[in-house]
């Protein structure tokens, strides 16, 4: 049972009467007994909760911060008219801060033997997978005074799939890859790099890519000779073989501005993958920290970057260190024949010296391996610091901060990795720059 405010101002309406009208013991009984009178007839006439029957139906992925639709379909078999609320509750984390109340309410009036449908409006806040909780609905009685409440439980599962906010960048990165394609104008020629097709030489041309015995064929063919000669357009190699492994340890956890640098670390691997199956390469994904979360292996061009987005909507950074040495090993394993290697993770001192450093040469023999950290913009505003004693002392810590990082880049650089530290909103374009930059060299 559930009173509502009507009862409550009822209720004083009665004790005005019994206090100006009837101030005695029979009045006050008379007032009660009519109150409670009225509440029992609506509580009588309000429909039953037990058995209504519900569906579900609506999105079940959704990008993070971007709306979901959920509707809940309610029938009435009852030969009453429902009058009331229905209350349909997921996790806090489903709503925007502040809108779950106003969002998660409806006013329903439902007649017997019939149907409606309500549309709740997610707007999640976290990856993952969002689940639905009670549906709570309160019946009214004809006076509204009292009604009937029961809660019933309805699943549905919205899927919050990370943002995917660099985006943005790939039609410029994009256009530097067809420029690498010969599809332009601007031809690149690498070490390594494909042979794609014959064309008549231009002025600006490098006259090192001039093919002699095809302008001699063509020049055999043609009445002015000097109009005959061809060059040799290059296309990047295809199908090379990519695997992005991704930190789920403690460092991913660290907060960069307002969310964790796994994060950032997502949506920059979710940029490169875009971009190499564009330019035809396969790419896999593995997540690891003191043991293998997830993996996606063998996916088609067109599939994998859901399935990348899909297996990354669930993962949550561990609070305890990385184990390299399996994660060396379980790259390893999923990369036995050259490829390049994305390791996305931090740049502490003592995780990447006693972790990562006594592992590379295993895997800078055969691979190329680039390492992308997410780098704390902050450490750049409090390096800058000074008037106080308190902001020198945080200038001269930033300092060291960014000193030891710079120090790590470099051993590592010095066996053959190729490092790049930047901030959230620089780490996508920069690690699809490095990834075009190896393919204009040759080096994949």
């Amino acid at each position: 049972m559930a009173l509502t405010g009507r009862t409550a101002l009822l209720a004083a309406l009665g004790a005005l009467v019994v206090g100006l009208l009837l101030p005695s013991r029979t009045g006050i009984g008379l007032v009660t007994g009519a109150v409670l009178i009225a509440v029992a007839v609506d509580l009588v006439l309000a429909a039953p909760v037990r058995s209504l029957r519900f569906g579900r139906g609506g999105d079940t992925t959704v990008r993070l911060g971007e709306p979901a639709t959920v509707e809940l379909t309610v029938t009435n078999p009852s030969g009453r008219l429902l009058r009331g609320l229905v209350r349909d509750a997921w996790a806090p984390s489903a709503w925007r801060p502040g809108t779950a109340e106003a969002a998660s309410r409806h006013t329903l009036a439902l007649p017997g033997g019939e149907r409606r449908r309500i549309t709740t409006v997610l707007t999640p806040t976290r990856r993952g997978d969002h689940q639905a909780h009670r549906v709570t609905v309160r019946s009214l009685g004809p006076l509204g005074l009292a009604g009937r409440q029961g809660s019933h439980l309805v699943p549905w599962t919205v899927r919050a799939l990370p943002p995917f906010a660099s985006r943005k960048h790939l039609p410029s990165r994009l256009a530097r890859l067809r420029e690498l394609d010969g599809r332009t104008s601007v031809l690149t020629r690498g070490q390594g790099t494909e042979f794609d097709s014959l064309r008549e030489y231009l002025p600006g041309d490098d006259v090192r890519s001039i093919d002699w015995r095809a302008s001699a064929r063509r020049a055999a063919n043609t009445a002015a000779g000097a109009g005959g000669l061809a060059v040799r357009t290059w296309r990047p190699e295809r199908d090379r073989h990519i695997l992005v492994v991704l930190d789920t340890g403690r460092t991913s956890a660290g907060r960069v501005g307002d969310a964790p640098r796994l994060d950032a670390a997502l949506d920059a691997a979710l940029l490169l993958t875009a971009l190499a199956t564009r330019a035809g390469d396969r790419i896999d994904l593995l997540a690891h920290d003191s043991r293998k979360r997830v993996t996606v292996a063998g996916s088609s061009a067109h599939e994998v970057l859901p399935a990348f987005t899909n297996a990354m909507a669930g993962l949550e950074p561990a609070l305890h260190e990385t184990d390299m040495r399996k994660l060396v090993a379980t790259a390893l394993k999923m990369a036995p024949q050259r490829s390049l290697i994305v390791l996305l993770t931090g740049l502490d001192a003592a995780p990447v010296e006693d972790g990562l450093r006594p592992l590379l040469p295993v895997l800078t023999k055969r691979h190329e391996v680039v390492l992308a950290s997410v780098a704390d913009p902050q450490l750049d505003v409090l390096a800058a610091g000074r008037g106080t004693l308190e902001a020198v002392y945080g200038a001269a810590a930033a300092e060291q901060t960014r000193a030891d990082r710079r120090a790590t880049a470099e051993r590592l650089t010095r066996h053959g990795v190729t490092v790049l530290d930047a901030p959230p909103a620089r780490i996508a374009p920069a690690l699809a720059d490095t990834y075009l930059a190896l393919k204009a060299a040759g080096r994949l």
